[in-house]
């Protein structure tokens, strides 16, 4: 128990002492912070090779497990707060630098070294272990580097807004990836024992807990500010970046400037092209257009601030009611579109659950906000986006004609409105 607390211990203050001189680098510049990063590479090599302690599950190292694994998050800190080309300096430095030690060493065992007076001689051969096991292990972590990057920027596209799973996850995997690396070395070096494989493994596993939640406090309470651009990037770096920041600006830029939402241009490109899947997969695909009863009034009577504002209330419902996998759009002012891949009766049932939403929603309620929309479904007449538009919309005019606050969908079906749940089938309006 003792030893665990002891571990903590020193991660808590490791990653304390670091993340002050990070927050400092504007006042006292950023070389500091990777002075003192390059400045633990030694005692952690070492530590890792003779210093070991005993955990219920296995054999630890302190410069493996909680040295090495907080300077694997401190070049994360590096690469989100500043950017690739600020990272890559360091890394190249510890691998540099290390090249340099070997050589040196190379060079001063040549040297006929006279004694001490005490007749002590220096261990040449603990040197020659050190520099072969600190050039395995930074050659390793600039693996790692790439590593945790890459895997930072993928998981980007899936957990954009989970910053502490993606994080943890990336973390995790890199070093689980480092222990079997350096193991090896350690293994063949220094004769260690399997056991130290396994307990390094579960005492990285608690570091990158611990690192990543420590992290992630750092950067909501102490880094606010907005992620510079990526800065002349010209290396391995800049290759393993550059398409994710292109692809989050191409992202951005098909994107409505007020509710955030797809805009209508992603509208016609991304409906020909869900259009066609179902065609092809004879998976079921139907539109929705949704469009917001009388908000001419909202903007007369209250302003067009507080339009804009009913109008990311709804989108931000939209984002919350359908499914991961369906495309909400803004289409028009107060027009929004859904592609959902659901049969005609599902994406009905969709569109009553957004307008008893709208109706309920505290942030639309005070305005008495209602919606009326408009369904069709891929099919043997709507095998074009064209068409099947065409169709949703006059569905939707029938909607706002016959009293809105209400969802039409294909002939037959059953019609809700506001005051009733059930009414009378509607006429055929197309196919």
């Amino acid at each position: 128990m003792l030893n665990s607390f002891l571990l903590l211990a020193e991660a808590v203050f490791y990653f304390g002492t670091m993340v002050t001189l990070f927050g400092f680098r504007n006042r006292i510049g950023l070389g500091v912070f990777v002075c003192a990063l390059g400045a633990m590479h030694f005692l952690e090599t070492y530590l890792a090779s003779v210093v070991y302690v005993a955990l219920p599950f296995g054999m630890v190292s302190p410069g493996s497990a909680v040295l090495f694994s907080g300077k694997l998050v401190m070049l994360l800190l590096l690469y989100i707060k500043e950017d690739a080309a600020t990272v890559r300096q360091p890394i190249y430095g510890l691998l540099l630098g290390n090249a340099l030690m070997i050589g040196l060493v190379l060079i001063l065992r040549l040297h006929d070294i006279a004694p001490l007076p005490d007749g002590k001689l220096p261990d040449i051969a603990f040197i020659d272990k050190m520099g072969w096991l600190m050039a395995w292990g930074t050659s390793l972590l600039f693996i790692d580097a790439i590593l945790i990057i890459l895997l930072y920027e993928k998981l980007g596209k899936y957990l954009r807004n989970a910053l502490f799973t993606r994080i943890l996850v990336s973390v995790a995997c890199v070093l689980t990836f480092d222990q079997a690396g350096f193991f090896t070395a350690l293994h063949f070096i220094a004769g260690a024992p399997v056991a130290v494989f396994l307990g390094g493994w579960f005492a990285k596993m608690g570091a990158a807990l611990a690192f990543s939640i420590m992290l992630v406090a750092y950067l909501r309470w102490f880094e606010a500010r907005q992620i510079p651009a990526p800065r002349g990037l010209s290396d391995i770096f800049d290759t393993l970046t550059y398409r994710e920041r292109y692809e989050a600006l191409v992202e951005q830029a098909g994107r409505d400037g007020l509710t955030g939402l797809l805009n209508r241009g992603r509208f016609d490109s991304d409906g020909e092209a869900a259009v066609a899947a179902s065609l092809r997969t004879a998976k079921p695909l139907s539109l929705l257009i949704i469009d917001v009863d009388h908000f001419k009034s909202i903007n007369d009577r209250f302003g067009h601030a507080e339009g804009d504002k009913v109008l990311k209330s709804i989108a931000a419902l939209l984002g919350e009611i359908v499914s991961p996998e369906d495309q909400v759009f803004r289409i028009g002012g107060e027009e929004f579109a859904i592609l959902c891949s659901r049969p005609h009766p599902a994406a009905r049932l969709l569109g009553e659950s957004i307008r008893h939403a709208v109706k309920t929603s505290t942030s639309t309620s005070r305005f008495d906000i209602t919606i009326s929309a408009g369904i069709s479904t891929v099919g043997e007449t709507t095998r074009c986006l064209a068409d099947l538009f065409a169709l949703a919309d006059q569905r939707l005019y029938k909607a706002k004609s016959t009293g809105r606050d209400r969802v039409v969908g294909e002939p037959g079906g059953n019609e809700a409105d506001g005051r009733n749940t059930w009414t009378r089938p509607e006429r055929s309006v197309g196919a």
